[in-house]
């Protein structure tokens, strides 16, 4: 058992397969194994992924319906020196999984938190999705009902960066309908279906387009969906009108910049440093 100096176990947060069984760690491995408690959302399907490792462990069950209640146990568990390793079904804990009552509550206990790290169906996407990766917005799963879902549309539809949503079988051609309605059909989306299963569909295109491929194959339709969507297109001005643009090009083949763009700001009342600048980005 390895405790801290307080003699309190440490909470491990462990990642597990999103689908292909061999995408998991040794180190996550090697922490099921060796941890005291294995806290899970399904006893019954987290045993049969430890069954495939060759792991036996105790299960105790921590899902979504009882997690505020059984954070308080657990935090128990962990203050008389118990070591704890929380998974989700699948992916890494607290991403649209249950976890964060328990995670903060360690926090404030002063328990160890170790991530174990591995898989992430956002993450997966995002690095094939042919979209910007810089920054990116991650809502979850959207609404339900239509109203809230395309409110929350466009929120997302004004957004400066790549937004990464989670969509169900039940509802991604509804939800792309309400793509085509909001964001309209031309904006870039990047879906990934069944992400590292034998079915593992990854397609790049616009709204239009993926909604016409997922009508057209009901096979299409089917598992676990993650949709990145582009960000909205801004157009950016540099403050010189198309005449001074004109004049500042003529007079710049025979004038310094500067002097180009002093003459050109005065005869046609823009800003010399405006002019100026798109002189020399030219």
């Amino acid at each position: 058992m390895n405790l801290n100096s307080e003699n309190k176990g440490t909470l491990y947060i462990v990642a597990t397969p999103i689908g292909n069984l061999d995408d998991i760690t040794e180190r996550a491995i090697k922490t099921l194994t060796d941890v005291d408690i294995i806290a899970c959302e399904d006893t019954r399907h987290s045993g049969r992924l430890l069954a495939n490792y060759g792991i036996k462990n105790k299960l105790m069950s921590f899902h979504q319906h009882n997690e505020n209640e059984s954070a308080k146990k657990f935090i128990d568990l962990l203050q008389q020196g118990n070591n704890i390793a929380l998974v989700s079904d699948a992916g890494t804990p607290l991403i649209s999984d249950p976890g964060y009552p328990l995670v903060k509550q360690a926090h404030e206990k002063s328990i160890t938190i170790v991530p174990i790290v591995g898989a992430s169906a956002i993450i997966a996407l995002l690095s094939c999705s042919g979209l910007p990766t810089n920054e990116f917005h991650y809502y979850g799963f959207l609404a339900p009902k239509q109203q809230q879902r395309q409110q929350q549309l466009k929120l997302i539809a004004g957004n400066s960066c790549t937004s990464i949503i989670y969509e169900s079988t039940h509802r991604i051609l509804k939800c792309l309908n309400d793509m085509l309605v909001v964001l309209g059909e031309d904006r870039q989306i990047a879906m990934g279906r069944e992400l590292t299963k034998t079915f593992e569909t990854i397609k790049l295109g616009s709204v239009a387009e993926i909604k016409e491929f997922v009508e057209s194959d009901s096979n299409q339709q089917k598992g676990e969906f993650v949709i990145a969507i582009a960000a909205k297109e801004t157009i950016i001005s540099d403050g010189v009108t198309n005449d001074q643009k004109h004049l500042a090009t003529l007079l710049a083949k025979e004038l310094p910049p500067k002097k180009a763009a002093k003459i050109t700001a005065e005869f046609l009342k823009g800003k010399s440093k405006e002019i100026y600048n798109h002189i020399i980005q030219s």
